[in-house]
């Protein structure tokens, strides 16, 4: 299989709860490396959940500096998020862990992605408004879920320190959607 489609696999797997997607990861950094393509897969629906944000609350004033500041910010998030856990993983002397945690995590947004753009389906086919949240609501703890569980299994962690590792996903996030004002 190519690395895409092992990296694919081992996230559908994870989001299932199923511990044996970690057999189809990679542990060197040269598979930590690959893993990174999964930004450029998950771009399109980046750009699709900005865009459905628009339908729904109303273009920017200035569409191109949004749509620059958004995807600026998307990078340093995602760089950002792995340099930062690379840090973390070493001071939890988890240091030769963190290739197979950052490919995990990698293809793990290709997954969190799909489920979040799965939950605009009733939004989009005008379901009652309590319905979309509550939507919405499970597919976005979820997704902290599936974070925190393959950070779990990767690092082989405590659950606290799990935790603090999305923590630190979602604290980059909120920075710099601070930073931005986007």
């Amino acid at each position: 299989m190519s690395s895409v489609a092992t990296g694919l696999h081992a996230a559908m797997l994870l989001a299932r709860g199923k511990p044996e997607g970690l057999l189809y990861l990679d542990t060197d950094m040269d598979g930590a490396a690959r893993s990174f393509r999964a930004a450029l897969i998950c771009l399109p629906a980046f750009a699709a959940l900005r865009l459905l944000d628009w339908a729904e609350l109303g273009p920017p004033d200035d569409v191109t500096r949004t749509v620059l500041l958004e995807l600026l910010s998307y990078a340093i998030g995602w760089a950002g998020y792995a340099i930062a856990s690379r840090y973390v993983a070493t001071a939890l002397g988890r240091a030769a862990r963190w290739p197979r945690f950052i490919a995990a995590w990698n293809w793990c947004n290709v997954a969190q992605y799909a489920l979040l753009l799965a939950a605009q389906v009733p939004l989009l086919l005008d379901a009652p408004a309590w319905m979309a949240q509550v939507v919405w609501i499970v597919a976005v703890c979820w997704a902290i879920w599936l974070q925190w569980f393959a950070a779990r299994l990767t690092l082989d962690v405590p659950r606290l320190q799990a935790a603090g590792m999305v923590a630190l996903d979602l604290g980059i996030g909120f920075l710099l959607t601070g930073l931005s004002g986007v």
